[in-house]
């Protein structure tokens, strides 16, 4: 298949990464049980948008240029850093300001969220996500033929199956978690539990990819 080789190992490998708990994982859920399955969905479809992004700029070369510069990379890095610190701080806050204003008055699923939000926000998550760009970098080149007559396009066929079987994967996870939507949000204590625990989590991730070394 082009200048692929051994596809099924990749397959696999890339499935197995998917369901290892990460900032996507942690977006979509997070939406998912926040605001419901279909919010989750759409945020599954931005993270995939991002997976999508980072594979064209794998093809045409973006990706090892970004990683091959100390500058850049840092930019990248410290751009998803402060974007996952951002998300996280607004759910803790968010938390602490529904409490003062009186829990009845907080709103809880958002029935008619708007298509853009949830998907951009996931779409930035990935895209400015430095471990994604690391993995394109070190991971993909073990699957392709070196001096192939197709390399970039076989790089954009592996990113692509990435970016579906990712999609996949966070889709099934939004929708697990969104069953739960309703019952949390009749739940106020629960529900602030939850929104507490997701803002740290990803403070934690953004943290952590602060310090991502390439």
């Amino acid at each position: 298949m082009l200048d692929i080789t051994h596809f099924g190992l990749f397959a696999l490998s890339v499935l197995l990464l998917s369901i290892t708990p990460g900032p996507d994982i942690a977006y979509v859920v997070g939406q998912s049980v926040a605001n419901g399955r279909r919010a989750g969905i759409l945020s599954a479809a931005g993270v995939a948008l991002g997976s999508c992004t980072h594979a064209v700029a794998s093809a045409i070369g973006l990706t090892a240029l970004i990683a091959a510069s100390p500058a850049m990379f840092t930019v990248v890095k410290y751009a998803g850093a402060a974007y996952l610190i951002y998300l996280g701080g607004k759910m803790v806050l968010g938390t602490f300001t529904a409490q003062a204003a009186g829990r009845d008055d907080a709103p809880r699923i958002n029935v008619e969220m708007s298509l853009v939000n949830p998907m951009l926000k996931g779409f930035i998550t990935t895209l400015t996500n430095p471990k994604v760009l690391l993995f394109f970098i070190s991971f993909f080149p073990q699957f392709v033929v070196p001096g192939g007559q197709h390399h970039g396009l076989s790089f954009l066929l592996l990113g692509l199956v990435y970016a579906l079987i990712a999609f996949l994967t966070d889709l099934t996870f939004a929708i697990l978690a969104g069953g739960a939507a309703r019952a949390v949000s009749q739940n106020r204590a629960l529900q602030t539990l939850l929104d507490r625990i997701v803002g740290a989590a990803f403070i934690a991730l953004g943290l952590r990819l602060a310090v991502t070394q390439r």
